[in-house]
């Protein structure tokens, strides 16, 4: 982390400014020499003329320093506030570069805030999800994390760990009979308590794994059963191919709408049906896939058709722990469809012709809004950060199984210690980081 590093930390494009980064140890001097200035007075704004290697003015900017360690990255720092657009802010990194400056890789102003101190590794990531948040509630969730809830859990529960392990090493150096016959007992409920928590926040957190990733709604039917209509009437606009033709999509489409302020990914996917055609079949194939991810399948029928679909009904009890609406499509023809077939699920009936969708769509928003989010609680909000507390509870599951066994009750304490600590340090594993902060964007 010796070298500096610059890169534009605002989408380019046309726009009233644009901010550029600039951190590391040459940080200062390079801005210097692009002012031809000396005077900069940390955390104050400086208009200053910024100048190419001609002498020739490519900008005028704000101009502000930030001295180490009172900076993001915990190193000097200096943000030029220039004019937007395209030319003027990749001028300005171009001189940076050639005055000793290297392109930042994704997230590396964010790695080196965490190496440096500045951020624990619950709160880099909740900046990254809150940089790609589109909902209402995701921000909310997130803004939360940002002041370090997760870190003060992680912190009052590691506290409770290491009292329980004292406790062990009291049993292993002292003869039982020394001890309080209510001690292992005592220790037992204490970690049934600790895995009991560690459950509730793992349970809470995969329930609410969409608000922060958004809701994944899957259109699954048989072929011609006007999935891709549904899709478009949806989205309002033409986005996929229609066609009297059975087999016609084939490929996955997907597309966002805003619902409730929550983000909705559609999927219309291929329709379910026997066929020797390879291209289709692997079609099919990753429909039930997408079925399994989704949060809410709409499963689509005709209503002018007799029943035949056994396998879309085979789909829907897969995953019945998903919301699941049964659309009955074509309602202005004459229905023959057996709605007997599933009466134990939301049905609904619609034409991809009329207005009749938006009551779909109103149905949507109704089930989206059932879900009750509660934002007092910690929610981990990456799969790593989830994978963490799994692995905690296995240990502590381990310990409580071993409590009579004092030398692998404390490995178990021991590892799910480490599982703890993981959440919020990152143990200097730099694969593990690059592959985090590489999701970042490059001024971050």
């Amino acid at each position: 982390m010796n070298d500096t590093i610059v890169a534009i930390s605002t989408p380019i494009g046309i726009s009233a400014l644009s901010i550029i980064r600039l951190s590391g140890n040459n940080a200062l001097e390079i801005a210097k020499s692009l002012t031809k200035s000396n005077h900069f007075k940390p955390r104050y704004a400086h208009l200053k003329y910024i100048y190419n290697d001609n002498d020739n003015i490519i900008d005028r900017c704000i101009v502000i320093f930030f001295k180490a360690p009172y900076s993001f990255s915990g190193e000097d720092i200096i943000e030029f506030q220039s004019h937007g657009g395209v030319a003027v802010p990749k001028n300005i990194v171009n001189e940076c570069i050639r005055l000793g400056a290297r392109i930042a890789k994704p997230g590396e102003f964010s790695k080196r805030a965490l190496l440096n101190n500045k951020l624990d590794l619950s709160t880099a990531e909740s900046i990254s999800k809150l940089i790609l948040s589109q909902s209402k509630q995701a921000n909310e969730i997130l803004g939360r994390l940002l002041k370090g809830d997760l870190k003060k859990f992680v912190e009052s529960f590691r506290k409770n760990l290491i009292e329980i392990l004292a406790h062990i090493e009291v049993l292993i150096d002292y003869a039982e009979e020394d001890l309080p016959k209510d001690l292992e007992i005592s220790i037992n409920n204490k970690l049934e308590q600790s895995i009991s928590k560690l459950d509730e926040i793992h349970s809470h957190s995969l329930s609410m794994q969409h608000i922060i990733d958004g809701h994944r709604l899957v259109i699954i039917g048989r072929p011609n059963v006007g999935k891709s209509s549904l899709l478009n009437k949806l989205l309002l606009k033409d986005r996929a191919i229609i066609s009297d033709i059975e087999g016609t999509t084939r490929d996955i489409l997907e597309e966002t709408i805003t619902i409730n302020n929550q983000i909705i990914k559609i999927i219309d996917t291929a329709g379910i049906r026997n066929s020797d055609d390879k291209i289709e079949q692997i079609g099919v194939s990753k429909t039930i896939e997408y079925a399994q991810d989704a949060t809410i399948i709409i499963a689509l029928f005709d209503g002018s058709r007799e029943f035949d679909d056994k396998w879309i009904l085979d789909i829907l009890e897969q995953n019945k722990d998903k919301i699941i609406i049964a659309a009955i499509n074509k309602s202005d023809k004459k229905q023959i469809f057996d709605e007997s077939r599933i009466e134990k699920y939301e049905t609904i009936k619609i034409s991809t012709l009329d207005s009749s969708v938006f009551k779909l769509r109103d149905l949507i928003e109704k089930k989206i809004s059932q879900d009750s989010i509660n934002i007092q609680e910690v929610i981990l909000t990456s799969n790593r950060q989830i994978e963490c507390i799994k692995s905690c509870i296995t240990a502590l599951k381990g310990a409580k199984d071993n409590i009579s066994d004092f030398e692998i009750f404390s490995f178990h304490i021991n590892e799910a210690l480490h599982c703890l600590d993981l959440l919020t340090k990152p143990f200097n594993n730099d694969e593990m980081l690059d592959s985090m902060f590489s999701e970042f964007c490059l001024g971050k």
